[in-house]
């Protein structure tokens, strides 16, 4: 038992050695620059796109699921049905998805920046 206790001790120590050793001074580098402000334009637009990309994503994974739902279905009506429901929900979410920057272009010019 005390011969496997020092081997662990051993190679425990060896091994933090080879790290110390093996990693190199650390120097400061330059301070980094503040991260940058956006105005509420920039905002707006980088929304814009954000919702478009989420939403898509969305309507893909709804008619992912409506695809397979319908092969899966072996004929079954309710199942069918659930199937043309997801189909419909990725329509939704495609039209959303399109009119995603007609909605933030309408919101830019309600807030008028």
């Amino acid at each position: 038992m005390s011969r496997i206790l020092v081997r662990v001790v051993t190679t425990v120590v060896v091994a933090t050695s080879v790290i110390l050793l093996a990693s190199g001074l650390a120097f400061a580098g330059p301070p980094t620059p503040p991260p940058a402000t956006y105005d509420l334009p920039t905002v707006i637009d980088h929304l814009r796109w954000w919702v478009c990309g989420i939403v898509g994503g969305v309507a893909t994974l709804f008619l992912t699921v409506g695809g397979v739902r319908y092969l899966m279905a072996s004929g079954d009506p309710s199942e069918i049905e659930r199937a043309k429901g997801a189909f419909k929900s990725a329509g939704i979410g495609y039209a959303l998805a399109l009119l995603a920057p007609v909605l933030m272009t309408v919101l830019r010019s309600i807030v008028q920046v």
